[in-house]
């Protein structure tokens, strides 16, 4: 009779997967502590160089003057910030319009029926033509094509046709990102809905345009924050908005520093927006995982 030989093997301790989480949690603790320590010198580090670099360079002494006047900066500030009144105006009807139209566009290249072609290649055509036209060139045609048609006032006004030239353009670029949200809902969802028997602009209404929409929030605010941007292209035409003004300081004074009031001023507006963009992304990308 063979002889029981008891297991000899030592039993693993209880909790040694506590222990082992514990391990890997404070080891992902020192290497983000390491990299944060690393990142603050290397920024440190380079914010010195340039402080100490820069002013060592021959023209510093103008440039400074020239850009960095603070008597200017003061004296200018404040009207630059009534003139920007004027962007934020622009850009608020601009936006919503740009929104529906985009829309609707988006859907018309969406259009499935055969009877819809024309339509489908009217909003293929208006996205090709839109989009590969830089913006200031659009803004350069319609905002001194159509008032020399010799309209009557306020319909020669280049707010009006700035606007109209601001709102075609971007209106290709949001059309692409709708199209891109309706083109991923899957398409069993579609059939589902048909099966239901929705139609067409039904399921377009009440199953595809919800998701979509939603999805494409982040990539629209980006198109937002180019907009607020662009808005100052219509000083090219005339309206004495933001960029207009520093520019009339820039003459009155010979010095830049009035642009470097209009750059903060800007700053002050798209860094938050861009970080709430971020923001929305990554909660976007969250969600999906």
């Amino acid at each position: 009779m063979s002889e029981h030989i008891p297991n000899t093997k030592p039993a693993a301790p209880l909790g040694s997967a506590g222990f082992s989480k514990a391990a890997r949690q404070q080891r992902e603790r020192k290497a983000k502590r390491r990299a944060t320590i690393i990142a603050t010198a290397s920024t440190v580090a380079v914010v010195l160089a340039i402080y100490i670099l820069v002013p060592m360079a021959p023209g510093w002494e103008k440039v400074q003057k020239s850009f960095f006047n603070w008597e200017i900066f003061e004296k200018t500030f404040p009207k630059l910030l009534d003139a920007f009144l004027w962007d934020i105006a622009i850009f608020a009807w601009s936006a919503p319009l740009i929104a529906i139209w985009g829309l609707i566009i988006a859907l018309a290249r969406d259009a499935r029926s055969p009877a819809l072609f024309p339509l489908r290649m009217f909003a293929t055509i208006y996205n090709d033509i839109f989009r590969g036209v830089p913006v200031i060139l659009t803004i350069y045609l319609i905002g001194f094509g159509i008032p020399g048609l010799g309209l009557p006032r306020p319909w020669n006004s280049p707010y009006i046709w700035g606007s109209v030239a601001l709102v075609l353009s971007y209106s290709a670029y949001v059309a692409e990102v709708y199209r891109a949200g309706i083109e991923s809902i899957h398409e069993s969802q579609r059939a589902a809905a048909k099966s239901l028997g929705l139609s067409h602009w039904d399921i377009m209404r009440y199953v595809v345009l919800p998701q979509a929409i939603r999805r494409v929030i982040p990539a629209n605010m980006n198109n937002l924050i180019s907009l607020q941007k662009d808005v100052a292209l219509l000083s090219f035409i005339g309206p004495v908005e933001l960029l207009r003004q520093a520019g009339v300081f820039k003459s009155l004074y010979a010095n830049f520093t009035p642009y470097l009031g209009a750059s903060v001023i800007f700053l002050a507006v798209t860094i938050p927006a861009t970080r709430f963009a971020d923001r929305l992304i990554a909660k976007q990308n969250k969600q999906r995982r």
